[in-house]
């Protein structure tokens, strides 16, 4: 941990790295403010679950990139996520992948599915978004599995901006997908 002249604590990878490994708590560093959140709810899981298949699917048939739950993305020392689901092209990946497993730069599609609280809530919609904004995700989804919505950012100059938010009857299309199309209602079955 680093203090600033404020006199407030910065946390650091390393600083995570010494912590007590526990398989049920995620730490995630934003702007040197560590977060520790538990195993999500089952139908964040699910949800999660549900969202990486059917892009995995696309990805498997068009070999253009991959499609990952929960892998970690190191892009500086003091921001370090572990979103719920990415998919980063086989060009990206290539360069990105350290021999960490771990990824060093933004995938181009971020997925984060909310869980209760408002300080989880605030952390996607406004920790996050403004981090994936700077580090150039180039579209973010926010899935609230208990709404049955997801709410689509894209890049938009250097900014993540809501472009729409789609319900069970809607479905989810991507420009960074060529022919993905899925109906939302699969993301919550």
């Amino acid at each position: 941990m680093t203090q600033t002249a404020t006199g407030q604590v910065r946390w650091t990878i390393a600083d995570v790295d010494l912590l007590a490994a526990d398989e049920w708590k995620r730490y995630e560093i934003i702007d040197g403010e560590l977060f520790v959140t538990r195993a999500p709810h089952w139908g964040h899981q699910d949800t999660a679950g549900n969202i990486h298949a059917e892009l995995r699917t696309w990805s498997q048939s068009t070999k253009q990139g991959k499609a990952v739950p929960t892998p970690g993305i190191i892009f500086t020392e003091t921001d370090s996520v572990i979103p719920d689901v990415v998919w980063i092209s086989s060009d990206r990946l290539a360069v990105l992948l350290d021999e960490a497993g771990h990824l060093t730069g933004a995938p181009e599609l971020v997925v984060e599915v909310l869980s209760p609280g408002v300080t989880n809530e605030r952390r996607d919609r406004e920790a996050k978004l403004k981090l994936y904004s700077i580090q150039g995700v180039q579209e973010y989804w926010i899935a609230d599995w208990r709404l049955k919505q997801v709410e689509v950012y894209r890049r938009d100059n250097a900014q993540l901006t809501l472009v729409m938010t789609l319900l069970v009857g809607d479905e989810i299309t991507s420009p960074l997908l060529p022919n993905f199309c899925c109906a939302i209602a699969r993301f919550f079955a």
